[in-house]
């Protein structure tokens, strides 16, 4: 392999493979200090959607049990908190529906709010369908009957509800009209206003055509019928269709009250940081990955330093945009990696093998942009670690 020298100063340098199979002496940054908010943002409601702790020492097989480490997992959770952060509970990035079943995700949903309670910590937690057998075909009321067995459980201790996408509705719905009959038998029941979870197709392809049309345009006329009609019971929506002009649209047209959650992982920035008919507040599984920086932009926001935020926040947007290229359903594998760089965890082991679902050249580019960002937070146990990981993809320091 040839190798391509990069020219620095002083610092630690690590050798990272590129993308045309050359190796490249790569020279890390000095340390950057963020100076995070200890409480919540008061001018943007944001969550992280936290992922999960796999225990790498069960004794089971990855890619049929899910095995958590529950107290890093939880712990992971309290740091959130600690920097002012949300926690949107078992969603897609602790993933959901990826490895982790209804079960376990009830068991990390209990043990989350718990933890809740001791720091005031913000949780909403994600209800869902995913206990259905998918080798058997569901009529709607099974679609329902499985939303409010979730929706019972969460809310029944004490939980705030996400109401994700069902793969089940997806697979059986005949249009927009079997949408609106279960969005409006759930949500007449439900007993606190809710976020509504748009996932597209981007980050879970059994999703294409949810609200009964492939054109979003289309889509997003259902689910604002649909929000129109609860607006007392929802409190905002979420939509992930990496497209910051659908998001826009949307949110101008959501009624008073209800808010925009972006989820868009490629322009979060701008989203968040709004214009003049507007802000998104934000439900970013980015947010775990870039935990201190989006603590200290959101301080910076509440202070009025919009150029701060942006000074923040923009050099995350390479690195994120990166860790959620497609097949953008295999992002929770940089999630992850990164959390096991800054030392959050001892290893990089994942539920359902994932980490295996990104190749080292992924994997090392992160390295490069989580650098550019200031986001190897202690670049010398960084370089172990990433030294550690390369050994065993055959690249030797």
């Amino acid at each position: 392999m040839n190798i391509v020298e990069k020219s620095s100063s002083d610092s630690r340098s690590i050798r990272l493979p590129n993308h045309d199979g050359t190796i490249e002496e790569f020279r890390l940054s000095p340390a950057r200090h963020f100076a995070v908010a200890s409480s919540p943002p008061s001018k943007r409601i944001a969550f992280s959607a936290a992922h999960v702790v796999a225990d790498p020492l069960a004794d089971v097989d990855p890619w049929i049990e899910a095995a958590v480490d529950w107290d890093r997992t939880i712990a992971y959770r309290e740091y959130l908190w600690d920097l002012g952060l949300g926690v949107a509970e078992a969603m897609d990035t602790a993933q959901r529906g990826m490895g982790l079943d209804w079960s376990t995700s009830f068991e990390l949903i209990k043990r989350s709010v718990q933890a809740a309670r001791s720091r005031d910590g913000l949780v909403f937690s994600g209800a869902g369908t995913d206990q259905l057998d998918s080798k058997r075909p569901a009529a709607l009321d099974d679609v329902v009957r499985a939303y409010e067995e979730q929706i019972d459980a969460v809310e029944g201790i004490g939980g705030r509800i996400i109401l994700m996408a069902s793969r089940a509705l997806a697979e059986i719905a005949r249009g927009p009209d079997d949408y609106v009959k279960v969005y409006d038998r759930i949500l007449e029941q439900v007993r606190e206003p809710i976020i509504i979870h748009w996932l597209g197709e981007m980050f879970d392809p059994a999703l294409e055509g949810y609200w009964g049309a492939a054109d979003h345009y289309a889509a997003m006329d259902t689910c604002l019928s649909v929000i129109k009609a609860h607006k007392n019971k929802v409190d905002g929506i979420k939509i992930s269709l990496l497209s910051k002009e659908k998001e826009i649209d949307m949110r101008r047209r959501l009624p008073p009250g209800v808010r925009m959650y972006t989820g868009d992982d490629f322009n979060y920035a701008e989203l968040i940081a709004g214009d003049e008919q507007g802000h998104s507040d934000a439900l970013l599984g980015i947010f775990d990955a870039i935990a201190p920086a989006a603590s200290a932009a959101l301080n910076a926001l509440d202070r009025g330093s919009t150029n701060e935020f942006f000074d923040i926040l923009e050099p995350t947007v390479p690195l994120s945009r990166h860790i959620f290229r497609s097949p953008t359903r295999f992002y929770k594998s940089g999630v992850v990696f990164l959390a096991y760089l800054n030392g959050h965890q001892d290893h990089f082991t994942m539920v359902g093998g994932q980490e295996s679902a990104r190749s080292t050249v992924h994997l090392a580019e992160i390295f490069r942009l989580a650098d550019k960002a200031g986001l190897l937070l202690d670049p010398e146990m960084s370089f172990h670690r990433m030294s550690s990981v390369l050994a065993t993809r055959g690249v030797e320091q």
